[in-house]
């Protein structure tokens, strides 16, 4: 079984999607598939149209070229006409869901004609439970029993970064695309009631940021409030390592990769009581209302009062949080997929 997977999220600055697909290439390599990376790194697929292109011309093209017995389509779109049996995974419905700020051509190709080219994939993978059920709620004429939910793994530079809080200078660090449904801003608003404490977040920047920014000047809190943007891996380890706390605020995630991050660099952790979540999280760090500021100035508070307490529940849940989100599992979980996909 030769399997092509579409890499091209992880061209530039990769998010989320593009550590997904990297990190299962190199697991499925690891466990002796024969997989081929199908990409070109010419292609911006941060440009609307350069994405439709890679996903409707380039990527099948590739696929063809590469003889592959089966495309796995790892960033929620696939191709009109797909060359053979393919895989998609469906990270979440977002852009049904809540991103109806978003412009329409956006909402309508990574909306409603992503959902309608999942008729055409053998089996499809999400990323949880909750996205699961999400994407069956939109697509009823989805067979359930063609969706497997394999857990997206997280790096072992992360799983194995060495901790060293910054006692002098402490901050909330929140990771990922500064857009309206990762709700920073009421971190920002946490962060304002609490003068001993800064917000650090990283991750590409859309117009949202430039709220977030405002409002922290509004509240009188623009030196101690930074939007880095997107940073590279050594930042973001460096950050990991020296964070006071890491802060999940999204009111939607499919998955939630900084909380899983967080949890498996022994970060402790706060996250929204909302969509993944809390499945993510499974008890393993405290839920909070992601529209009540004091809840979330409160929790911080606690931190700050007793930091050894959060490094020590930190600690503790660490090796379980690594293995449970291990690139090994998740590999082996989608190798069976295929399997089941090219029956």
């Amino acid at each position: 079984m030769r399997v092509g997977l579409d890499l091209q999220l992880a061209t530039g600055t990769a998010t989320g999607i593009g550590e997904y697909a990297t990190g299962l290439f190199a697991a499925l390599r690891a466990e002796g598939a024969d997989v081929v990376a199908l990409r070109e790194p010419r292609v911006d697929p941060w440009r609307f149209d350069r994405r439709v292109l890679w996903d409707q011309v380039l990527l099948p093209l590739a696929a063809r070229r590469a003889r592959v017995d089966l495309l796995h389509c790892a960033s929620g779109t696939m191709p009109l006409l797909a060359p053979g049996p393919a895989v998609v995974t469906v990270h979440d419905v977002a852009w049904l869901r809540v991103q109806a700020h978003a412009r329409p051509y956006a909402r309508a190709y990574f909306g409603r004609f992503a959902l309608a080219r999942y008729r055409r994939a053998r089996r499809l993978l999400v990323d949880s439970g909750f996205s699961r059920d999400e994407l069956l709620s939109v697509a009823p004429h989805i067979d359930p029993a063609r969706v497997d939910v394999v857990y997206p793994g997280v790096a072992a530079d992360v799983a194995n970064n060495v901790r060293a809080p910054d006692r002098a200078e402490p901050f909330v660090l929140v990771v990922g695309t500064v857009e309206r449904r990762k709700n920073l801003e009421v971190v920002v608003r946490a962060v304002a009631a609490l003068a001993a404490i800064r917000l650090i977040a990283v991750g590409p920047p859309t117009p949202y940021a430039g709220e977030c920014l405002a409002l922290a000047r509004e509240l009188g809190a623009q030196d101690r409030v930074e939007l880095r943007g997107y940073v590279a891996r050594p930042e973001l380890l460096e950050l990991y390592a020296r964070a006071t706390v890491a802060a999940v605020p999204s009111r939607y995630e499919g998955f939630g990769y900084a909380a899983a991050q967080a949890l498996c660099a022994g970060v402790p952790l706060l996250a929204a009581r909302a969509a993944s979540l809390p499945e993510i999280v499974a008890g393993a760090a405290p839920l909070l209302d992601p529209g009540a500021a004091a809840e979330w100035s409160d929790a911080i508070a606690a931190v700050l009062a007793d930091r050894d307490a959060s490094e020590a529940g930190a600690a503790s849940v660490r090796a379980a949080s690594t293995e449970r989100f291990g690139w090994a599992r998740s590999a082996r979980a989608a190798l069976a997929a295929y399997a089941a996909a090219l029956q």
